[in-house]
């Protein structure tokens, strides 16, 4: 079974009929909880994880039969981390898996139940299965409900001043749609825009014409230092006439400060490092690399000197 997933909202919506929660940097799964089998977690695109997250098997201990959605994140000093994750999503070794659990460990923040003791929950109402998350105990170090609220303009204030992704708002009266993006939960992320400077194209695959991403970097003593790869966002006329812009300064070399990986070399056009770009991101990764980045234009207004100590 796939998660019901948001649409992205424009105005966070108010009045009685609608709770609001913390959009949470974390990997989303589905949690089919059994007392005789343990649990067993499935990510979005429904591949079995549950070797990448033993402290979620004591769910096992709660005695119910139930399939949970939820949000497994690494809090740390109590702000989601993704990249604390990303050194275990992919790992099976369960020696490997335990040491990082130990150092990392994770917490399953569970805010919807499809099914309960053997029955189909999905066509209740969001209050009414709430209510019966709320008779499940789910509060530990590993798996616990978040909260809700009622004034979704003022959480997601806090959750930008806190630097968290974002917020969803979710109508009370909504059923759960396995595999539907639908507006009955409407997803507010918070993502924070930079100037970068781009010392680097590619084309698309397939083609020798059509952009299909810039290298961006920040100035530093030695040239740019890479701060990632931007690809969405560039399509289009707005493409095309980054990629005629970006043709004018071509350049034999390349121009950060450090050899890039294997992935990045080959098939990059080099550039002199003086077209400067808009770029929203969702986060930095802990090698100081962009995640989630998104292009958003020229900034002909500012000079690469400009990008520099942006903080």
């Amino acid at each position: 079974m796939q998660p019901m997933l948001a649409t992205r909202g424009d105005v966070v919506p108010t009045g009685a009929g609608w709770v609001h929660e913390v959009k949470w940097d974390g990997i989303r799964a589905l949690v089919d909880v059994s007392p005789r089998a343990g649990a067993r977690v499935w990510s979005r695109n429904q591949n079995d994880i549950s070797a990448a997250w033993p402290e979620l098997q004591g769910l096992a201990d709660l005695g119910r039969d139930c399939l949970l959605d939820g949000e497994i994140v690494a809090l740390g000093d109590g702000v989601p981390s993704f990249g604390a994750l990303a050194d275990r999503m992919h790992l099976r070794d369960p020696r490997r898996v335990a040491q990082l659990a130990e150092r990392s460990p994770v917490t399953l923040l569970v805010f919807d139940i499809l099914r309960l003791d053997g029955s189909d929950v999905t066509g209740r109402t969001l209050a009414e299965r709430r209510a019966l998350l709320d008779t499940l105990g789910l509060d530990a170090p590993c798996w616990q409900v978040p909260a809700w609220y009622d004034d979704g303009a003022s959480l997601l204030d806090a959750a930008e001043q806190q630097g968290l992704e974002g917020i969803v708002s979710k109508r009370l009266t909504s059923s759960y749609r396995p595999g539907v993006r639908s507006r009955d939960w409407l997803k507010f992320p918070i993502r924070p825009t930079r100037s970068f400077v781009v010392g680097a194209y590619r084309f698309e695959t397939g083609s020798d014409r059509r952009l299909g991403s810039v290298l961006v970097g920040e100035p530093s003593a030695g040239g740019l230092s890479f701060r990632g790869k931007v690809g969405s966002g560039i399509a289009g006329r707005r493409g095309q006439a980054l990629g005629e812009l970006l043709r004018a300064h071509e350049r034999a070399e390349s121009p950060f400060d450090a050899p890039l990986d294997r992935a990045h070399r080959i098939g990059s056009v080099w550039v002199e490092p003086v077209v400067v770009v808009e770029v929203q991101f969702l986060a930095w990764t802990r090698d100081g690399r962009l995640r989630q980045p998104a292009f958003l234009g020229v900034r002909h207004d500012l000079e690469p000197n400009d990008v520099a100590g942006q903080g």
